[in-house]
């Protein structure tokens, strides 16, 4: 009897999306008040980029770990291991606002950074059970479940908040136990529905498309990184990654600073969520349809225009905008990265090469939060967008070199022929 991969690559996209709403949701309400918690418990503004970035950190070295284990454990079992962290991370959060320790809030920190490393991985799942040319698509129906996310994490610390003051505690761990609840519900649609799993159909897909597969057997690392090709997936997914953690993290304490209510700061941050996940459905057909390259330049420029503008106003409504298009360019960049980089890799690299990936995701946009709060605390907002946008730079040129490098290649495989 054959078997209907198109049906099971639907159905495992269509649980890999609900998890990622509910996990983004979860991690979204905790980030949009990360960094007015780490100013408030260590008592200066500089530190205010430290919880982001130990978040990102430790999600970046629990990324790599996670590319080796989802082979073992399988998809379903590592998805489900790191949410299960994720619940004890916002439960350590929450309790550390009520015991007004610094410390144990960065310990909940680096279980949340664990858990949304695992769930970041769910992209590769989905575009390892669909054919080459569905992969963009796949995995932009993925992302989009941050949408979810989006919409509903930051609206939800103004109520949780309201809720926390009602019990008598910080308004501020509210939004942690909202978290959790989110957390665990994802692990259990994980548990009970993602079958079969997605590495075991991966294979099979894989076998249906030889051209896919190195004919050397799986490649080190190194030797993966040396191609062009992977040197542009990765900057285009890493340095997005780290303009927009350098931008958004901070806003929230820019925008205190200027007098904003929670529930300003929520509007501003949803309006940028929404712009990282709504838009997913066009990136990943245009990566499909004009190509990888032309989706990552099109990321990068808008990032850049998102550093120069986000300055300009303290105001919700052009500072949303411009946090909008922030969002929006990384979109575009880590769909059009995430597709390109799929494109290169065999079954048998796919797991440690992508949880790599995901390492140098989290060690630059850890080290982004990180410096985000002292160029704050120390030249202004103005200059945190500045900064970025200069980053920015680096995989657009990239992304052109490897562009004319390989329509030169074509040219002359055209002429010899």
């Amino acid at each position: 009897m054959s078997i209907d991969y198109a049906s099971i690559a639907r159905r495992t996209t269509r649980i890999l999306f609900a998890a990622q709403s509910l996990g983004s949701a979860g991690f979204i309400a905790a980030s949009t008040i990360n960094s007015i918690v780490g100013a408030k418990l260590s008592g200066q503004a500089a530190w205010a980029g430290v919880p982001a970035s130990v978040y990102q950190i430790g999600g970046a070295f629990a990324a790599f770990g996670w590319g080796y284990g989802m082979d073992r454990l399988g998809r379903r079992g590592g998805l489900t291991l790191g949410l299960i962290f994720g619940v004890l991370g916002a439960g350590v959060a929450g309790y550390a606002l009520i015991a007004q320790s610094f410390g144990i809030f960065l310990a909940g920190m680096v279980l949340m950074g664990t858990a949304n490393s695992a769930v970041q991985l769910g992209r590769f799942a989905a575009a390892e059970v669909n054919p080459p040319s569905q992969r963009g698509r796949a995995i932009s129906n993925v992302v989009i479940g941050g949408t979810m996310g989006a919409i509903f994490g930051p609206l939800m610390v103004g109520p949780m908040g309201d809720w926390s003051k009602s019990l008598g505690i910080d308004e501020l761990s509210g939004p942690y136990v909202a978290s959790l609840i989110l957390f665990a519900i994802a692990a259990l649609v994980i548990w009970l529905w993602l079958r079969p799993d997605p590495r075991d159909v991966g294979r099979e897909v894989a076998q249906l498309y030889p051209e896919t597969t190195s004919e050397n057997g799986a490649r080190s690392i190194p030797m993966i990184l040396r191609q062009p090709a992977t040197m542009v997936a990765m900057s285009s997914m890493v340095i997005g990654q780290l303009t927009m953690v350098m931008l958004m993290v901070i806003t929230s304490l820019h925008m205190k600073d200027h007098h904003h209510a929670l529930g300003d700061i929520s509007f501003v941050i949803s309006s940028h969520t929404f712009g990282m996940f709504a838009f997913s459905i066009l990136s990943g057909r245009l990566a499909d349809r004009i190509g990888r390259a032309p989706v990552i330049v099109i990321g990068a420029v808008t990032l850049i225009l998102a550093c120069l503008t986000a300055p300009l106003s303290p105001d919700v409504l052009p500072i949303s905008v411009a946090l909008f298009l922030l969002g929006l360019g990384w979109n575009f960049c880590y769909v059009g990265g995430s597709t390109l980089l799929a494109d290169q890799l065999s079954p048998s690299e796919r797991a440690r090469t992508q949880g790599f990936n995901d390492l140098m995701i989290g060690l630059t946009s850890g080290l982004g939060s990180l410096m985000s709060g002292f160029i704050f605390a120390a030249l202004g907002y103005a200059t945190v967008g500045v900064v970025s946008a200069l980053v920015t730079v680096i995989p657009i040129a990239l992304t052109l070199w490897w562009s004319m490098g390989r329509r030169a290649a074509l040219q002359k495989a055209s002429v010899q022929n």
